[in-house]
């Protein structure tokens, strides 16, 4: 049943001495119990349920924290069934774009329509790490024993969605993420460092030797690894994205240091400054279509009950700061960080579109094409991987925000499941994270834990008929 609890075979003392883990699993069981009950009640009181509005008036209710106890609640991921694939709205077709990957978690299009997707993967660190990876206790796939660190290309030379070329593009990296083409170079966002690459456009492996151009804080909390890569709209600066090393600063500030941030470099990676702060972990970005409003992606904080705190979507403005780790959702406290910098607390923006609770909204594009229905045009599609610390799975998904004119103008619904099992069952066959939009108008959607990229595409009468409608509308 779901939430109850999983009985593992458990190797003995002697087994674990000579795996060298018994130290590690001494501090695993060391760990602290978290706040105690009283700090609980005074958290509540301090913090109580509320409703506040977002940019766009739609209300938004925040529960008090604590208000529910903070579970652990993992998948199981098992393998795709032979022909079974993730479900799309009526109107669409879904097929498995690439499979035989090993942890693909982000995906980017050249201007020549080639796809590059990073492989890699979260590795073991700290006690609890080391003995949940020695043990193959993560069924989620969320944890691994090793990562790819490559780059895998693929190109569909004749245009019937299903790439005929595929080829290992580079190697050598440190958990590559984030990839862009700028003028003759090909940009990497590793964990610990942005990296480019002489590029040829057409060419399908890179051997030239890499140059590093900024060093980067390495790692991070559970999936904070990750760094994401931008161009600004005048092609002169980078965005990079650092997610924050720990919860909520739980390790201290000096851990913190250029961390939970949207950072801005030039080509060269000089001229560091920091672009927007307070982000816990950005990691999708995207320019609304015809502007120059950026847009991000964000996972919040964990462990103040299932339904705190919403990650979100928002726009992001130059010096903006939004909140973490001193507050969230705008001047909310974290009652964690209690009058620790109220000033910072009283300039915190509210984000635009909240998500839901836990869903580890991840990747974001804006759909600039028009082979999908008029309703899509100009929307974000939202990469959800999934819940971990929520009794009742969220998120495990792609999300659709409808928007018009540059803003969001309702609530965020389905448009990608599947990916759990369902029923009472802890089960999933995949994680969807990095979402992009092809230049023919289908959706790539990378699965990390299923190991495929899937390809959504609309049917042609799907979307003739918006085009019909649209047109009768108008008259």
């Amino acid at each position: 049943m779901r939430g109850s609890a999983v009985a593992y075979p458990f190797p003995s003392a002697m087994t674990l001495k000579y795996a060298g883990l018994l130290p590690a699993l001494s501090l695993l069981a060391a760990c602290s119990s978290g706040p105690s009950q009283e700090e609980k009640q005074q958290a509540q009181a301090d913090n109580p349920a509320q409703t506040i509005s977002t940019p766009k008036d739609e209300a938004v209710h925040l529960p008090a924290p604590y208000a529910t106890k903070s579970a652990t609640h993992r998948v199981d991921v098992i393998d795709w069934p032979a022909g079974k694939t993730p479900t799309a709205p009526a109107g669409f077709t879904v097929t498995e774009f690439a499979g035989g990957l090993q942890s693909p978690r982000w995906a980017y299009v050249a201007p020549n329509g080639d796809v590059f997707v990073s492989e890699a993967a979260t590795l073991p660190k700290g006690a609890k790490k080391q003995v949940t990876a020695a043990l193959h206790l993560d069924k989620s796939r969320s944890l691994q024993a090793t990562s790819a660190n490559r780059i895998t290309l693929f190109r569909d030379t004749n245009g019937d969605g299903k790439p005929d070329v595929r080829s290992v593009f580079l190697t050598g990296l440190k958990q590559p993420f984030g990839m862009l083409i700028m003028g003759d170079y090909f940009y990497v966002g590793n964990t610990n460092s942005v990296m480019r690459f002489p590029y040829q456009p057409g060419a399908t492996k890179i051997t030239a030797a890499g140059q590093k151009i900024l060093d980067l804080p390495e790692g991070g909390y559970n999936n904070h690894w990750t760094r994401n890569l931008l161009a600004s709209k005048d092609g002169k600066k980078i965005f990079v994205t650092v997610g924050s090393g720990s919860n909520v600063m739980e390790n201290g500030v000096e851990n913190e240091k250029r961390r939970a941030n949207i950072l801005e470099i030039n080509p060269d990676g000089t001229g560091e400054k920091i672009f927007a702060s307070g982000l816990r972990n950005p990691i999708g970005l995207a320019y609304y279509p015809g502007t120059t409003t950026l847009w991000a992606a964000v996972n919040e904080r964990d462990e103040l009950g299932d339904e705190l705190v919403p990650d979100y979507i928002t726009s992001v403005k130059e010096g903006g700061f939004y909140g973490w780790p001193y507050s969230y959702y705008g001047q909310n406290e974290d009652p964690r960080r209690k009058n620790e910098r109220p000033d910072l607390v009283k300039k915190a923006l509210v984000p635009d579109v909240p998500m839901g609770p836990h869903v580890a909204a991840l990747g974001l594009t804006f759909y600039d094409k028009k082979a999908f229905p008029a309703k899509y045009q100009n929307g974000a599609f939202v990469g959800e991987h999934g819940s971990w610390n929520r009794a009742q799975y969220s998120g495990y998904k792609v999300a659709f925000v409808p928007f018009a004119s540059g803003k969001p103008t309702g609530k965020p619904e389905d448009f990608l499941t599947g990916f759990l099992v369902g029923g009472d069952s802890d089960k999933a066959y995949g994680r969807p994270v990095g979402v992009v939009t092809m230049p023919d108008g289908a959706l790539l959607v990378t699965d990390d834990a299923g190991n495929k990229v899937w390809r959504v595409s609309a049917a042609k009468a799907t979307a003739s008929k918006s085009k019909t409608n649209f047109s009768v509308a108008v008259r």
